[in-house]
């Protein structure tokens, strides 16, 4: 499925919110509160194991093996097959009237990786017609967060690659060194991803934590402002451009930055630039999203949003949801130079530098490291 299938699946998509944090974080803490909060009522919940987690004073009855009803009315499962399988499952219990769930809430182990989890949501070709990507949200613990962050880069990916970043374990931070330790880490987190939110766990509300992908769900509208959160890409790249970089901090291996342009993109340059970079460095584009002024329907924009090789089907909105009409793409990698992504960029938009390649160059030469483009 090429990246630029521009196809939209059913027009209401169930949004699905990966909830990720590492081992100990307080995922499960999270989860008792969101539970009691009536916006979560309707929600289907996976879960990797009952033994893990202390939802037992919230569940109510088995439907089935492995599917409880909580006393939310939230649906609730555990994951211990396939990500496809408990999606699908939860499908066609909706379609035969056996759980009613406008949502879902899928809560990944401690140490995953979350970009499997939203390769399989973007890229299976059911699953991508019914569901809708809403966000990411991941839990850090305030008491062990920094720690974590530097002896684990799973857990710097989790905090990269979020929508949302909540606090947990803050109210054990009574002493003024413990807070100073706080304000440390809340620093940390958003050099490592200046677009996300964070929250104390204690003001998450459901309100707060969901419906942050592209649609806002209240007026069935893209929002593109608010989920790209373009700015503040932009103003970390001012500040940082000069930065000297440790290699050997995991955080520093992690880079957030935009490329925007004026001019409208040709469809097909677009998708070469697009092949290219997942080509050449696709394990290290650890998330992309964007808007694209496409040449051949200016007024009707393109979103993009990619995780590592894997990209969602492109959505055509049928106008510019503000103002502003140019292409804006977010990129968060890691280990790539953010300057060897806009060079590549610039090139295809035939802005290269003199000494620069141009796009026939390095789509055509056949001794480019990625092949070239297929003839």
């Amino acid at each position: 499925m090429t990246a630029l299938g521009a196809t939209r699946g059913p027009a209401e998509p169930i949004p699905l919110t990966v909830l990720t944090g590492f081992l100990g974080a307080g995922k499960t803490s999270l989860l008792n509160r969101l539970f009691v909060d009536p916006a979560l009522a309707e929600t289907a919940v996976i879960i990797n194991e009952f033994g893990d987690v202390g939802l037992d004073h919230l569940l109510v009855r088995p439907i089935r093996d492995g599917v409880v009803l909580l006393q939310s009315g939230c649906l609730c499962c555990t994951l211990r097959g396939d990500l496809v399988d408990a999606l699908e499952q939860l499908l066609r219990d909706l379609d035969n009237g056996r759980a009613v769930f406008r949502r879902v809430i899928l809560e990944t182990t401690g140490l995953a990786d979350p970009a499997p989890v939203l390769q399989t949501a973007m890229a299976h070709p059911y699953l991508v017609m019914r569901y809708r990507l809403d966000g990411v949200i991941t839990v850090v613990d305030a008491v062990n967060g920094e720690a974590t962050l530097d002896a684990h880069l799973e857990s710097v990916k989790q905090a990269a690659v979020a929508d949302r970043i909540v606090l947990t374990k803050t109210d054990l931070l009574a002493a003024p060194e413990l807070e100073r330790g706080k304000e440390r880490l809340a620093a940390r987190l958003r050099a490592l991803n200046p677009a996300a939110p964070i929250l104390d766990a204690a003001e998450a509300t459901a309100a707060r934590l969901l419906a942050c992908g592209l649609f806002d769900p209240e007026r069935k509208i893209p929002d593109v402002k608010r989920w790209l959160a373009a700015e503040a890409y932009a103003v970390r790249h001012t500040h940082h451009s000069h930065d000297r970089h440790d290699v050997n901090r995991h955080d520093d291996r992690i880079r957030a930055f935009s490329l925007a342009a004026d001019a409208a993109i040709p469809a097909a340059v677009l998708e070469m630039f697009l092949d290219l970079l997942r080509s050449a460095y696709g394990p290290n584009l650890l998330r992309l999203k964007g808007i694209v002024k496409i040449k051949e329907t200016p007024g009707s924009p393109l979103v993009i949003h990619g995780v590592q090789h894997v990209f969602h089907p492109a959505v055509r909105l049928p106008r510019w949801p503000d103002g502003d009409e140019r292409t804006r793409i977010v990129l968060i990698t890691r280990d790539l130079d953010p300057d060897a992504v806009r060079r590549l960029f610039d090139a295809f938009l035939g802005a290269a530098a003199p000494d620069g390649p141009d796009a026939a160059a390095l789509v055509d030469n056949p001794l480019v490291p990625f092949g070239g483009l297929d003839r």
